[in-house]
């Protein structure tokens, strides 16, 4: 008898890797400074490209480098735009607003 337990929790079956778009992408906060640094170290002005892309969602404004395009593409623009405001009033007003 062979003491080998068969485990359901591994991601590739066959030749085929399956990936959990969901749980890979990190929080808004990780996304947005992930990107942010993604075009700055392309020489880009991060506020001017990411404003570009939360208003006219042309993925073009975002870079390609460091999978920053792929990686704001797993959130809605809402989101974003939800995350940022609430940054801002934990800033300024100190408090979170529902």
């Amino acid at each position: 008898m062979s003491d080998r337990k068969t485990e359901k929790t591994s991601p590739v079956r066959g030749s085929t890797v399956i990936f959990d778009r969901a749980s890979d992408r990190g929080t808004v906060n990780e996304v947005l400074l992930k990107v942010f640094y993604s075009l700055k170290e392309k020489g880009y002005d991060p506020v001017d490209q990411l404003v570009g892309y939360l208003l006219s969602g042309d993925p073009t404004y975002v870079t390609g480098h460091n999978n920053a395009r792929y990686m704001i593409s797993t959130f809605e623009r809402d989101e974003l735009i939800e995350e940022l405001v609430r940054a801002y009033i934990r800033l300024y007003a100190g408090e979170e607003q529902s």
